[in-house]
């Protein structure tokens, strides 16, 4: 099975994240930040990734040690559950539609991180959330993660819909990378042999 579990305690934060790349979308995830619960169960939901996060956070001064920390150790669980790599489609992308929100994400499991992010949010809060951590959270999973991650918006107005978009895009396009590639099963998908 394609599990992992990571601890992370630093005098910000202590999390603690579980994932199975063979699940069926299970989540429950508790980091004392609603609207990122919201998000993190979307993008477990929309990747069939089972997930369970717990996160006690620096809530006092603001979100940003939390979400950015969660990120970190998301990123290290998926690298942990993919191993080698061995039998993966490695790629994944999704154009994703929400209401006025159109985004369009492409992602490669190739252990070099880069993140590209084309998402511009008119307002600044969702609620009380933030909506430049929406970058942050993707910036660290995909540098613990290895991932080479494009998210660009293509339309849209309303925040909670981008960033909604833009995680259940992320998901959809995760969700194709981490299958099992039946053709090529017994292979790491480079021509190098090496991820």
């Amino acid at each position: 099975m394609r599990t992992s579990q990571i601890s992370r305690k630093t005098a910000e934060t202590d999390i603690s994240v579980s994932i199975n790349l063979d699940g069926d979308g299970r989540y429950d995830n508790q980091t004392g930040v609603g609207f990122f619960d919201h998000m993190l169960d979307q993008l477990a939901r929309h990747s069939l990734i089972d997930m369970e996060i717990r996160a006690q956070g620096d809530l006092h001064i603001d979100d940003h040690h939390t979400v950015e920390d969660v990120g970190i150790a998301l990123g290290q669980a998926l690298s942990r559950a993919l191993g080698d790599k061995r039998g993966i489609r490695r790629y994944g992308a999704c154009h994703l539609a929400m209401d006025d929100a159109l985004v369009r994400c492409a992602l490669d499991l190739s252990g070099r991180p880069f993140l590209v992010w084309n998402v511009d949010f008119a307002a600044a809060k969702i609620g009380t959330f933030d909506t430049e951590l929406v970058r942050e959270f993707f910036q660290a999973f995909s540098t613990h993660g290895g991932i080479t991650l494009h998210v660009d918006a293509l339309h849209g107005f309303n925040a909670h819909h981008l960033a909604e978009a833009a995680f259940k895009s992320v998901a959809r396009a995760l969700r194709e990378a981490v299958e099992n590639d039946p053709r090529k099963s017994d292979a790491v998908p480079s021509t190098k042999g090496i991820l």
